[in-house]
């Protein structure tokens, strides 16, 4: 049978996961009266509510005796370690590009790395049915990005189709509105090569992505890359030097059908399949036969950028919202994270009760701490830190490109916020429809926490994307949190009497009734310092009606609810995060009073 590998590249929010669902319908690998949901592709909950994609997922269609294997990739700069080693497993790329929003920063990124592997794509100018669509430029954009990125001449030569995935048509003419996808399934079939590798020589495969099963334990996805394998053949483990890290059989092999792994007998070079039957080997070993001694080469993995504490929750609520609690199931699950995600790194404290968990950022790392959460698990969350490297005696830290879509009247105030954070404006120009698009280089450092407060700077219509740059010279102190808290100085439950006076000293964050320790945050201080209060105090009840009925109940305004990533995003070094499934409390790290100023004296001194 033909065979075609390509992985689909698009920016967050641009179709691409919805063109995947009319692909599978158009070349009828789900049946005309099939339930599927939208988006089929993006299985996982988290991706469903958050729309992104998070995990690479293969999958595969028939279209006239082809085999098409697609590989769904994140868009997102965070998820970066998957999609790296994706794309060695592919021959082609599909560049899906909205007709409004044209080629932006995470689509730079992936699109970089195919370009650097020599990969041609094809680009799908998507959502040309917009009413606010601008083809040509959003083609000359591409071509530009191409010539920046170091393109070669033949994948300057790049075909074009105008598509709306939603609507499941694509044309080589950019005027028409109807039609079916038939002209990309050709394109990929006449521009794609068919995989170029050796069937004849000893079987051997990359890891490329690493998942766990409950029946099959270690299940490992990636491209045979060169021989046969056939299930229960001996085999062995390969680490990137070439060493045997373990040897055993192939006790189960299974290929994509659609969006299902069915139970194959064997695979041939160019395959996509899963093997299960190994116990330790993981992401970038050499899976291969037993007479194989050299490794293939692997892509390196970008490094962490950003740190966060992960502790056992240790407030005087522990333990009533979650079914896990202990450190040792904290570094069991981080531990398995760990494994099958290699952009993170996990490393415990010297007490054991806490982990520092490294990853590529505050998306990547919320994500795993939501999971968590949905787990059962309870957690003390420390402000996000970034991690500085060491340069001939030189300080570095890391730099992220970010590039602001914004309506041309909030553009003074986000370039000033963006100043504040040491941010260096690199570009600025008119984007269409009255919005301006603004690129800065800024220390990752400075970005922490700022996209809640940029929200609400641009009143939520201001669009914002990070990338990471490179490590540069530090940039000195930056300026963090203006307010200071009101935390409670006592345990109790919250009481609307207490609270009202309360909301005149700034923003509370607990409505009435709700369970308090010492030291918990309940609300923003309008000054800059912290403040301890009493927010459980009841009124006093006397024999005596108050004269001209003042009896009224106090009205509230409704607390501020923070998000999980508000919350990790507002708290300062000083302060934690109390995850737990059910609630997101704001604490100090100190709960006792004496200890706080112990420490500050500390920190001072």
């Amino acid at each position: 049978m033909n065979l075609r590998n390509i992985a689909i590249i698009a920016h967050v929010d641009h179709g691409k996961t919805t063109l995947v669902d009319q692909l599978f319908r158009q070349s009828g690998t789900f049946r005309d009266n099939q339930r599927v949901e939208e988006r089929a592709m993006d299985s996982n909950d988290l991706e469903k509510e958050r729309g992104i994609t998070i995990l690479a997922k293969p999958t595969s269609i028939e279209w006239e005796g082809t085999r098409i294997n697609i590989v769904d990739t994140p868009g997102h700069a965070d998820f970066g370690g998957e999609v790296e080693r994706i794309l060695s497993m592919v021959d082609g790329v599909v560049l899906l590009v909205d007709s409004s929003e044209g080629a932006m920063p995470q689509t730079k990124f992936v699109t970089g790395k195919a370009l650097a592997l020599g990969l041609r794509p094809i680009v799908v100018v998507n959502k040309v049915d917009r009413p606010d669509e601008r083809i040509q430029e959003v083609l000359d954009e591409v071509f530009d990005l191409f010539v920046t990125l170091d393109a070669s001449d033949e994948q300057l030569d790049f075909p074009v189709l105008y598509a709306s995935g939603r609507n499941g048509y694509a044309s080589e003419d950019p005027t028409r509105r109807e039609g079916t996808l038939e002209p990309l399934f050709r394109k990929i079939v006449d521009h794609v090569p068919p995989p170029a590798l050796d069937q004849d020589a000893p079987f051997s495969f990359l890891v490329t992505l690493l998942d766990r099963d409950n029946f099959l334990g270690r299940v490992l996805t990636g491209r045979v890359q060169s021989g046969v394998v056939k299930v229960n053949q001996p085999i062995h483990a390969l680490d990137m030097d070439g060493k045997v890290i373990e040897t055993g059989r192939a006790s189960k092999l299974m290929s994509f059908r659609g969006l299902d792994r069915v139970p194959v007998e064997e695979a041939r070079a160019g395959d996509i399949i899963s093997l299960a039957g190994l116990s330790v080997a993981t992401v970038s070993n050499t899976i291969a036969d037993i007479s194989v001694t050299e490794a293939i080469q692997a892509q390196p993995i970008d490094p962490p950028t950003l740190s966060m504490r992960f502790a056992v929750n240790d407030s005087p609520m522990a333990g009533r919202e979650g079914s896990k609690v202990t450190s040792r199931m904290i570094r069991d699950r981080l531990e398995r994270e760990a494994e099958s995600n290699v952009a993170i790194k996990v490393t415990e404290s010297a007490d054991k009760d806490s982990f520092e968990v490294a990853g590529r950022g505050e998306l990547q790392l919320g994500v795993l701490i939501e999971t968590m959460r949905r787990e059962g698990f309870e957690l003390g969350i420390s402000r996000p830190r970034v991690l500085f490297r060491d340069e001939d005696g030189q300080k570095m830290e890391p730099y992220e490109t970010v590039v602001i879509d914004v309506d041309e009247e909030f553009s003074g105030t986000v370039v000033d916020k963006m100043n504040q954070r040491k941010g260096e404006m690199t570009d600025m120009r008119p984007s269409g429809g009255g919005k301006t698009r603004i690129t800065f280089s800024a220390p990752s450092r400075g970005l922490i926490g700022y996209h809640g407060e940029f929200l609400s700077d641009t009143r939520g219509t201001g669009i914002m994307n990070r990338l990471f740059e490179k490590y540069g010279p530090h940039k000195g102190p930056i300026e963090g949190r203006k307010n200071g808290v009101l935390i409670s100085n006592g345990a109790g439950e919250a009481q609307s009497y207490a609270l009202g006076p309360l909301e005149d000293r700034g923003i509370l964050f607990v409505g009435h009734g709700e369970a308090l320790y010492e030291g918990m945050i309940i609300g923003e201080n309008a000054k800059t310092e912290d403040l301890e209060v009493n927010p459980m105090k009841a009124k006093q009840l006397t024999n005596f009606r108050a004269s001209g009925g003042k009896d009224d109940a106090v009205r509230l305004t409704p607390p501020k609810k923070m998000t999980l990533e508000q919350a990790i995003a507002y708290i300062d070094d000083d302060e934690m995060v109390e995850v737990t499934p059910t609630k997101i409390r704001l604490r100090k790290r100190h709960l006792d009073p004496h200890e706080r100023k112990r420490a500050s004296r500390a920190k001072a001194a």
